[in-house]
């Protein structure tokens, strides 16, 4: 049987604190060890919260599954923000380029309900909207329209998989 322990941690600088040691002691594992891996793992998230799920073995030996961080927090990351807009849809705290959009949406591929391509950039555009974001100058919502049109449609084509 194996054992699951779920946490969310900076990239990078996830500890033996809690949560992740009280929850790794009782497993037996080297929680050392399995922080050091988390670190390497992670090193590219620094900055934002990642989920991560330690599995260990009857035999004390770990796996460490790397999550994805949350659409907002990639968007964060992008604009260099801390925070969103107070209030989605009047204040603007950042802009961003449709490949900003689209680099955001390949890295949630995999962990999103979104069918293609096409659908995760208007999610990430959706979660724009509620930052306060816009793209190229524009608001989410014009960009969404314009997707909806295929205005974009050059753009948005990596491959004939994902149109």
């Amino acid at each position: 049987m194996k054992s699951r322990v779920k946490v969310l941690v900076e990239g990078g600088k996830a500890s033996a604190g809690p949560p992740l040691g009280p929850a790794l002691g009782p497993l037996g594992v080297n929680v050392g060890q399995v922080v050091a891996k988390i670190n390497e793992k992670t090193a590219s998230f620094s900055g934002m919260k990642v989920p991560v799920t330690v599995v260990v073995d009857k035999n004390k030996q770990f796996e460490i599954e790397i999550g994805s961080p949350p659409v907002s927090a990639l968007i964060k990351k992008e604009l260099g923000l801390e925070k969103g807009a107070k209030t989605s849809g009047t204040e603007v705290v950042g802009n961003l380029t449709l490949s900003q959009v689209l680099n955001i949406a390949k890295m949630k591929s995999g962990t999103t309900i979104a069918k293609n391509l096409k659908a995760a950039v208007m999610e990430v555009l959706g979660t724009c909207l509620s930052l306060g974001a816009t793209i190229n100058g524009k608001d989410a919502h014009e960009v969404q329209k314009e997707i909806v049109e295929g205005k974009h449609d050059g753009e948005l084509r990596v491959d004939a998989g994902n149109s």
